[in-house]
């Protein structure tokens, strides 16, 4: 039997329905103590895999800028103690993952200049963490999870085997490219704007997040439009981040006079 224009549209419209209601709002189905467990456990896997820097001032400089920006952090994110590592790897990149994991590679020191620039790396990683991000992407992977599952069984009563087959693809790459992908470039902005707060709380200076990203960006020799990237296009973060700057410069002189200047390079 062929699919009828009404009963494609009923099940296109349940999928969507599942998906943009969660669009909406942070989606939360995992518990945090799942998602510590998880965070742990992978940081682990990489401890045993990769091989870890024995360069003590790179170890001690990423200790120095986490601690900092850790006692700025709301709680329960202030209390626990982040365990960091250096990683040999000549990738630019760094991350925090839930369970107050923070990896850094070796590559980003030839990128952040000054503590105040791998402050900004590492108070967007972290902010990541705070604003429980993961969390919802994993959530939102569940949920897409399902409703791709609930369209094909629905498909699969009313149309041929290669009409549902293109319909799934279809649907998959909508739910992809205007779901997914969206939602992590907002999660990106957030963590932009945390982490610059967080960085001038600490007694870094924030106008050092557009140099960071300015560096950031030549060395990438190119990057994805924005519609299709995960992350802003590099131009629009940078602009966002230096329109940001100049009041939270106060913020950084309050801290300052607060005692917190920290002295990590």
């Amino acid at each position: 039997m062929k699919p009828t224009l009404r009963t494609l549209a009923l099940a296109i419209g349940l999928f969507s329905v599942s998906l943009t209601s969660a669009a909406r709002q942070p989606l939360h189905l995992v518990s945090d103590a799942q998602l510590a467990q998880m965070g742990q456990q992978q940081f682990e896997e990489m401890k045993a895999k990769q091989r870890m820097s024995n360069d003590p001032r790179q170890q001690a400089a990423v200790q120095c800028v986490v601690d900092s920006l850790r006692r700025v952090l709301p709680a329960p994110y202030s209390t626990q103690a982040w365990e960091v590592r250096v990683f040999v790897d000549d990738t630019p990149n760094a991350f925090a993952l839930p369970g107050a994991k923070v990896g850094v590679n070796t590559g980003m020191f030839k990128v952040a200049q000054s503590q105040d620039e791998l402050a900004a790396v590492l108070g967007h990683e972290m902010g990541h963490v705070v604003a429980r991000h993961s969390n919802e992407r994993v959530s939102r992977q569940m949920l897409t999870q399902g409703g791709l599952q609930l369209l094909g069984a629905i498909a699969g009563q009313h149309a041929s085997a290669q009409t549902t087959r293109g319909l799934m693809t279809a649907a998959g790459g909508g739910a992809q490219l205007f779901l997914l992908l969206p939602n992590s470039r907002q999660q990106e902005a957030e963590a932009d704007q945390l982490g610059q707060r967080y960085m001038a709380q600490a007694g870094f200076d924030p106008a050092r997040a557009v140099t960071l990203w300015q560096h950031m960006e030549q060395g990438a020799g190119g990057s994805a439009p924005q519609f299709l990237s995960t992350h802003p296009n590099p131009q629009n973060r940078i602009r966002d981040l230096a329109a940001r700057a100049p009041s939270l410069q106060s913020v950084a002189r309050a801290a300052h006079a607060a005692g917190r200047s920290p002295k990590c390079f």
